[in-house]
């Protein structure tokens, strides 16, 4: 034990002489040492490693706070959040805050890494008013509105986090912040579509394009309204439209136009609009309804061979399971091998996600417009290869 108290002393000698060594005027003339952000790091690593939290603890109440050490006890406060430890890095936090001889320019900073501990800790109404206070600081104002705006999609408080990203885009023209705006603008509208409020839910699709004409959610959502409506043509222009604006997304829009024409037009005129998106967006989804579309406007046989034609470019399991259904239902007859093939197809397919973000790798089989992963909006999308699209 003595050993121990022995090395935390050296190494509290250690750290507090190279802060004094640092910013002292003697050390000013010599420039030919090591890095000074590795050297900390180094020594604050060897702390953390060979410490117990308890030593790290008591090193941090012995550290005095000045412009010199602040850096110190954050990145402290900080290893103790990642830990999961918000009850001590809060402590670290307020204790910064509470002494009068922190310097004003820090006070923002440790404001904020506060509130990240509040976060952390699910103590959402303390991080809430802290990320408030900030909103206006010039250095930290965006970090704590992009922290507000977070929050408020967890608690799904849309209209209070439409109101911050709107503060946002007065001075930010990052079009990231802008999406934000028209997919929580969409959680708004889709809310009065539910409530079956027609008018305010096409006013804010409309406005969700406007703060992002490429919002994927915005246009499938007006096409449900127009279905709604009855405006069957209207709608499916918005299916398409989809196509247009990302076509990652055409397995969606496709999905939905085939639905469409199924309840309320003719599969069979979709042919030419389909066949010229599949030329240019290729997808099984795509394809799939393509071979309907012919089966519906032609014949059976000539589904078959447009899809085997296809399949043979290119693969996919789904495809190979409507090539054996179409094929035993044209011979009027469903034999062993082709219920063995469908089976395993289908057991293969069951478990396999569909939708996979673009920014974090999250999947699932479920779409999610905000993914539950990275928190980011329209990155979760179908997923492209022989067992998906």
């Amino acid at each position: 034990m003595e050993l121990v108290f022995n090395w935390l002393l050296l190494t509290v000698a250690v750290a507090v002489g190279w802060l004094v060594g640092r910013y002292g005027s003697s050390y000013r003339r010599s420039r030919k040492t090591i890095s000074d952000v590795d050297s900390v790091k180094d020594r604050l690593q060897f702390l953390f490693t060979n410490y117990s939290d308890q030593a790290v603890e008591n090193f941090v109440q012995s550290l005095p706070v000045n412009k010199d050490t602040v850096s110190l006890h954050l990145s402290i406060g900080s290893h103790f959040r990642n830990k999961g430890e918000t009850d001590r890095a809060t402590l670290i936090h307020q204790n910064l805050l509470a002494r009068p001889e922190l310097p004003a320019r820090y006070t923002p900073r440790v404001t904020l890494e506060l509130a990240m501990d509040y976060l952390g800790a699910g103590l959402l109404d303390r991080a809430e008013a802290l990320f408030q206070e900030l909103m206006g600081d010039r250095e930290y104002g965006r970090r704590a509105a992009s922290q507000l705006i977070e929050l408020y999609q967890q608690e799904k408080e849309w209209e209070k986090a439409g109101q911050v990203a709107k503060t946002l885009t007065r001075t930010d023209s990052d079009p990231a912040v802008f999406k934000t705006l028209a997919y929580i603008t969409c959680e708004l509208a889709d809310l009065a579509l539910k409530e079956d409020d027609r008018w305010t839910a096409k006013k804010l699709f409309r406005e969700a394009l406007e703060y992002d004409p490429s919002c994927v959610r915005a246009t499938l959502l007006l096409m449900k309204l127009h279905v709604r409506q009855g405006n069957f043509r209207e709608a499916g222009k918005q299916g398409l439209k989809v196509f247009e604006q990302n076509p990652e997304f055409g397995p969606e829009a496709v999905d939905r136009l085939m639905q469409l024409e199924r309840d309320h037009g003719d599969v069979g005129r979709l042919f030419k609009k389909l066949k010229k998106l599949y030329e240019q967006h290729p997808s099984t989804s795509l394809l799939l309804a393509l071979v309907e579309s012919v089966e519906c406007s032609s014949s059976r046989p000539a589904a078959i061979d447009l899809l085997r034609q296809e399949l043979e470019v290119r693969p996919s399991v789904r495809g190979l399971l409507r090539l054996v259904e179409l094929a035993g239902y044209e011979k009027g007859m469903t034999t062993d091998e082709g219920r063995l093939v469908s089976r395993i197809g289908h057991l293969i397919l069951a478990n396999r996600p569909i939708y996979r973000c673009v920014n974090c790798g999250f999947d699932g089989q479920q779409l999610h417009w905000l993914c539950p992963s990275c928190k980011q909006w329209e990155t979760v999308r179908p997923i492209q290869g022989v067992e998906a699209e």
